[in-house]
């Protein structure tokens, strides 16, 4: 598809991703928007970065042209749901700006900020709906909004959700929702929980793949520094120092090493700020509009506050701590390399983190090249890493002695004849 009207989009919609500067579909774009447009259920499958917003937006807003408008009021007629208050932020943001000449209002609730302003809004009326679900069932109880002219629901970012424990709110948002309806959902990887709530939720779906489910981005260089733990401050300072690094996410384990290591990095000059989910909505705007400004080198975040992160300059992330699920790697280098443009991934590896190296790379079925950096030297033991796909021997169980297998044949001879009189008696 050489356009978006080669697509099926027309009117305003088109109008409106015309004015935002897109003239040439991506892969997901391409293969998605037609069926959505359709009217089809739908599975979109593709690595972050690759545009899916635009994927589920663009029809969703060309499908509530085609619903019949209610003659009061403004009911919500299509509903996506997000795991994090970044990423509702900026769906909500893409809706605007390519709804932009349409007639449709929109709205992001989310936790972390005042309920009675969103509650004004939706008595007001608007169209469409994006939300957190911890938020938006809050939301229901209360019986502020209601669901049921529901026509296009929307879940983003559905293995994050799983991740965050958010599948039975799902369902439960789910249920509320009309069964006439078309469903989309959109994941960057699709484990086994995520399988089994598309199947639950929608209709002969559509399934779409794009790249290879569990191959990282081509256009990021990967590495792998093995360090001690208390190297890992020195080697993320000389990095900082003697690359060529423009503006990089570190990924920390916890909120209270992200909030330390910002300290230690403002120590030693480097711009830096953090985002994590104890920081306050505003705060976390904050910091993420000085990141994308320039204003800071360095946003140091967790897992949960990275996501809907929509920074296409990021050329480095390093994982400070190395992940502990392989999905989780995927997404945490997915923050670079966006939109076809070349990133480095680098993670710090100690000891203890290896068996986490391992699980990474057999399920990427690739050796990530290890890197030394000249200036730096690690006091690191020699890697002890198995091939990936290699199987780890297990430790043999030990053989239990003629005497102890006496004894509990014994006890459990015993065991028989005191069942036997107490059924007699």
């Amino acid at each position: 598809m050489s356009d978006f009207k080669a697509l099926g989009l027309k009117g305003n919609t088109l109008k409106g991703v015309s004015r935002a500067g897109y003239t040439t579909p991506s892969p997901i774009q391409a293969a998605a928007i037609p069926l959505a447009v359709a009217g089809r259920d739908l599975i979109g499958c593709a690595q972050t970065g690759t545009g899916k917003t635009a994927a589920f937006v663009l029809p969703m807003l060309h499908r509530l042209y085609e619903m019949p408008r209610p003659k009061r009021g403004r009911p919500v007629r299509a509903l996506v749901v997000v795991p994090t208050r970044e990423l509702a932020l900026q769906v909500e943001k893409a809706t605007r700006t390519y709804g932009q000449f349409t007639p449709f209002l929109s709205l992001a609730v989310f936790g972390g900020t005042s309920i009675d302003k969103q509650i004004r809004t939706l008595r007001r009326g608007v169209d469409i709906v994006v939300a957190t679900p911890g938020r938006l069932l809050d939301l229901m109880d209360r019986g502020v909004i209601s669901l049921s002219k529901v026509g296009v629901f929307v879940l983003d970012e559905a293995d994050r959700m799983f991740d965050m424990g958010f599948i039975k709110d799902i369902r439960k948002i789910a249920a509320e929702v009309p069964k006439q309806r078309q469903t989309l959902l959109f994941s960057a990887t699709m484990p086994k929980a995520v399988q089994e709530l598309a199947q639950s939720i929608q209709t002969e779906p559509e399934y779409i793949q794009v790249g290879q489910r569990r191959n990282p981005a081509k256009t990021v260089d990967q590495g792998v520094c093995r360090v001690l733990p208390n190297e890992k401050i020195g080697l993320l300072c000389h990095v900082l120092q003697t690359q060529d690094v423009e503006s990089v996410i570190v990924f920390s384990r916890t909120k209270y090493r992200a909030d330390r290591i910002v300290r230690k990095l403002s120590k030693k000059g480097f711009s830096a700020t953090v985002m994590h989910s104890n920081r306050s909505q505003k705060q976390r705007e904050k910091a993420l509009a000085g990141f994308r400004s320039g204003r800071f080198q360095v946003l140091v975040a967790t897992d949960v506050a990275a996501r809907g992160i929509d920074v296409d300059s990021i050329s480095h992330v390093i994982n400070y701590d190395t992940p502990n699920q392989p999905d989780s790697y995927i997404h945490r280098i997915g923050r670079t390399g966006r939109a076809e443009t070349e990133g480095v991934a680098l993670t710090f590896v100690t000891e203890a983190e290896e068996k986490h190296l391992i699980a990474i790379e057999e399920h990427i079925s690739r050796r990530l090249p290890r890197k030394v950096f000249e200036g730096f030297e690690s006091d690191a033991p020699p890697e002890i890493l198995p091939a990936p796909g290699s199987v780890t021997p297990k430790t043999p169980k030990h053989k239990k002695s003629k005497a102890s297998r006496r004894k509990k044949a014994a006890a459990r001879k015993r065991n028989r004849k005191h069942k036997r009189q107490r059924s007699t008696s």
